[in-house]
């Protein structure tokens, strides 16, 4: 009877590791387990002395009406989050590119890569070309936006329209916030714990109000943390933030050429290295309410929605207000 008793005991012990296992996922550098809503496909890429591997999607409309959209992720994100505005768009009959860019999503995570927001643009370019796509609306969220507009000032004929959504970049941090090596944004990466997560996309991204709709943010990043391949993760994130950091694209908004929709929710408060910044500069710094504004006076030829009381992801927290704002620009545009 013991014996028996025993192995209900480990019956329900194993259920129940699996049960936490289901709950708490853990992924690989590249994302072996996590589905992403469409086909992923990849091209390999040549750069730096070693071949790497972008990951993409090419979703395609069953009513095509002639144009692409390019999504370009921002930095805690993967091409996966786009999943509803895939949907409407090619609903709506575009075709929509998605790629993760190298570092990111499902794309190789390089021991060793010297990030530029140049190189990423000429990496989306490559795949452009080998999916014989002549010019897209370039669309980007929070890094992506910085991204888009580095794409947008390097390829201007590829460009029709430049959509920034809530980017990050309105601002030169630098001017207010010190300097650190690429290795304490790392030692910075390694101290994190998955409630860290959480409790930053809670605080800076939804204001405090946690949606069980968010929730896959929070499984990709946490579920990287706890995964086998976290060191390089963490280390390919260093490089990613001081890319950001020191490769500002504010000051070149005069020079975009395309038509450009910023989708601001004006609630956002993000900006780099916050933290380090002096008390009374913390303050002033990531004013989304006053950036989308000053942002949408530099470039020409700029429309700017601002979504009240909307923070940094609207997507995800104000999307019927988003993609209204998005499907009229896109269509006005053709």
């Amino acid at each position: 009877m013991r014996v028996f008793t025993s192995l209900l005991a480990l019956c329900a012990l194993a259920l129940g590791n699996q049960a936490m296992a289901a709950e708490k996922p853990a992924f690989d550098a590249r994302l072996s387990g996590y589905d992403y809503p469409h086909p992923v496909h990849t091209l390999k890429l040549d750069s730096q002395r070693q071949t790497l591997e972008m990951a993409y999607m090419d979703v395609r409309p069953d009513q095509p009406n002639g144009d692409t959209v390019l999504l370009l992720h921002g930095k805690n994100f993967s091409g996966a989050y786009w999943q509803t505005t895939i949907e409407r768009l090619t609903e709506e009959g575009y075709r929509v590119v998605v790629p993760d860019q190298i570092g990111f999503g499902k794309s190789s995570k390089p021991e060793h890569f010297q990030y530029s927001f140049q190189t990423l643009a000429d990496h989306t370019r490559t795949l452009l070309d080998e999916l014989n796509v002549d010019d897209v609306t370039v669309m980007g969220h929070s890094m992506g936006g910085m991204l888009a507009t580095r794409f947008t000032l390097m390829f201007p004929e590829r460009s029709d329209a430049l959509v920034l959504v809530n980017p990050i970049g309105l601002e030169d941090w630098r001017k207010h916030v010190p300097w650190q090596s690429v290795d304490a944004w790392y030692q910075g990466e390694l101290k994190k714990k998955p409630e860290d997560i959480k409790n930053y996309m809670t605080k800076a991204y939804f204001d405090g109000q946690w949606k069980d709709r968010y929730q896959p943010l929070l499984t990709l990043q946490q579920g990287w943390l706890r995964g086998p391949d976290y060191k390089r993760i963490a280390w390919n994130s260093a490089l990613h933030y001081d890319m950001i950091f020191n490769q500002p694209v504010v000051y070149e908004f005069p020079e975009i050429k395309v038509p450009t929709l910023l989708i601001i929710g004006t609630r956002d408060r993000t900006a780099l290295g916050r933290n380090r910044a002096s008390e009374e500069k913390q303050k002033e710094l990531g004013r989304y309410d006053r950036l989308g504004a000053e942002a949408a006076e530099a470039i020409p030829n700029a429309k700017l929605v601002e979504l009240e009381g909307i923070g940094h992801v609207p997507q995800y927290e104000a999307y019927d207000d988003y993609i209204e704002a998005l499907t009229e620009y896109l269509a006005a545009q053709h």
